[in-house]
């Protein structure tokens, strides 16, 4: 690969979703009713957990999080995606590009270590339920923490040092609605199979490894939960189901998106629109519908604001 480095392109076309103008409508009036919506949900989540001295475990810290982060994930997508549909030329500038591409892989490389994490709280208390205690208390929450915020840095800032090394010297018009890497590597001014190597390997194969790492560790904690008592069992099962729709939502489009070339595929841009938009939303709020605990606590803070 060339080792010249100048940028002579400043700006990136998009060309958005769909070609027709009716589609986008009808995507524009869907998504501005979705995420006026369940983002507000979001934010009710975490000042639940924030309020209600009830909720001090680890599973509601980190399903806190698992809403922050969520909710500032979509913030990096939609509200442009939504002014994009109204406008004649969609544009974004380099660096616009490449700082929203930097912000997507590090909210999302940390979200994905976040669901790392909370199955391994979630095998300590089910399967070690003595040292729950021990092991997961508050310092330990909070490094944890650190560790994923801090992975999710790293994984994003070497996804950004590959693409500023490519030059850009030619095309322009990006196949997307965002700024991504399949897209972005396509237009270097250089051969990218290397480059393109390292990107599966950074973000396909972490997520490919996390995806099945995760399952395996459900299939366990499912396996050590099958001989005990009924209610326990159901808590246990509940649990993990809940985390296991989860981690589809996260990590299927993750999987299609970039453990393979980067080819381009009809179904890229609808893969791509849930991956961004609609599942990191959904998230929180499918913990929540799942969680008594939470729901409860809902009810006693309506019921608190309506007095």
């Amino acid at each position: 690969m060339e080792n010249n480095n100048s940028t002579v392109v400043k700006e990136f076309i998009l060309l958005g979703l769909t070609q027709s103008r009716n589609i986008q409508l009808l995507v524009f009036v869907l998504v501005l009713i979705f995420y006026f919506i369940i983002l507000p949900g979001n934010f009710l989540i975490i000042l639940t957990i924030r309020t209600d001295p009830g909720l001090t475990a680890p599973l509601y810290f980190f399903l806190g999080n698992l809403a922050f982060l969520d909710a500032s994930y979509s913030f990096i997508v939609a509200p442009r995606m939504l002014v994009d549909f109204l406008s004649e030329k969609k544009v974004i500038s380099y660096r616009g590009c490449i700082t929203q591409l930097f912000f997507l892989h590090f909210l999302g490389g940390g979200e994905g270590l976040l669901l790392v994490v909370m199955a391994f709280d979630r095998y300590i208390a089910i399967c070690r339920p003595l040292h729950y205690s021990t092991v997961m208390n508050p310092r330990a929450c909070y490094a944890l923490l650190l560790a994923l915020w801090l992975g999710g840095f790293v994984h994003s800032i070497i996804q950004v040092a590959l693409i500023l090394r490519l030059p850009f010297c030619g095309p322009n018009r990006l196949d997307n609605f965002f700024c991504d890497v399949p897209q972005v590597i396509k237009l270097a001014c250089t051969d990218t199979f290397v480059v393109e190597l390292l990107m599966v390997f950074n973000s396909g194969l972490m997520t490919l490894l996390c995806f099945l790492g995760l399952l395996a560790s459900y299939a366990v904690i499912l396996c050590r939960v099958h001989g005990s008592s009924s209610e326990g069992k159901n808590k246990a099962v509940s649990t993990c189901t809940t985390h296991i729709i989860v981690i589809f939502l996260m990590f299927g489009p993750g999987i299609f998106i970039y453990t393979r070339p980067f080819r381009a595929f009809p179904a890229d841009k609808v893969v791509s629109l849930f991956h961004t938009v609609i599942f990191p939303l959904l998230n929180p709020v499918i913990y929540t519908l799942r969680n008594q605990e939470v729901k409860a606590s809902m009810k006693r803070l309506f019921n608190q604001h309506r007095a």
